[in-house]
């Protein structure tokens, strides 16, 4: 009887895993580990505060930090085609409630400071509108096999459930994006309270990083 062949490779549970309880910066190596190599072409064009990289050796990167406060609108960026071996995205994820919601997204506007709003749709579709301009950007920019990482939230808007996730997924896979992974992140703390007669949905208290690849 021929011996069953050992597996190659070493036992262990200290691998990268798909959910995570934390915040951004605690989960955002382990996305780069698995993603993107030591010496890439990088651009954040949603840069903000620079949270994503706070754990991060950004000199083993080329990089490039930008965003609304730079001059720079990720919606058409000021680069070549193909340059970049990948982009980060992370631009407000839902609509501001309140008296602003018909146009703009003035409050996240403020907090990230690289959200573009100049966009004739209202509510949730403004919030999709801005990923999915971006996405056409990002693969003009990009190298084939390119990885776009891009963070989002679903959110309940008009009393109805939109599972941003998903509708990001679909869209992006009709522009030549393979989603390649996707990260859970649960917030540590619970989210503010709000004024509810009655509750209809649950509250959300996690978030997205999906990772796409360009594949044609």
């Amino acid at each position: 009887m021929q011996k069953r062949k050992s597996p190659d490779g070493i036992s262990t549970n200290d691998l990268v895993f798909s959910a995570h309880v934390g915040t951004n910066d605690e989960v955002f190596p382990n996305i780069l580990k698995l993603y993107v190599l030591p010496g890439s072409r990088v651009a954040d064009v949603t840069y903000g505060k620079g949270v994503f990289w706070r754990k991060i050796n950004i000199k083993e990167y080329i990089f490039y930090p930008t965003d609304l406060k730079t001059g720079t609108d990720c919606r058409n960026l000021p680069y070549e085609d193909l340059m970049f071996d990948c982009l980060v995205f992370d631009p407000p994820y839902m609509h501001t409630p309140g008296g602003t919601a018909h146009s703009s997204h003035q409050n996240f506007e403020q907090y990230y400071q690289n959200n573009a709003t100049n966009s004739d749709k209202k509510y949730h579709e403004a919030v999709l509108d801005l990923y999915y301009q971006t996405a056409k950007e990002a693969y003009r920019v990009l190298k084939k096999d390119g990885i776009f990482i891009v963070k989002c939230q679903d959110e309940v808007c008009a009393n109805k459930q939109r599972l941003t996730h998903v509708e990001i997924i679909n869209e992006y896979s009709k522009y030549g994006f393979d989603v390649e992974d996707i990260f859970v992140l649960v917030r540590k703390n619970h989210p503010g309270v709000s004024r509810i007669i009655k509750q209809r949905h649950a509250r959300k208290n996690h978030s997205y990083f999906l990772i796409f690849k360009k594949s044609v």
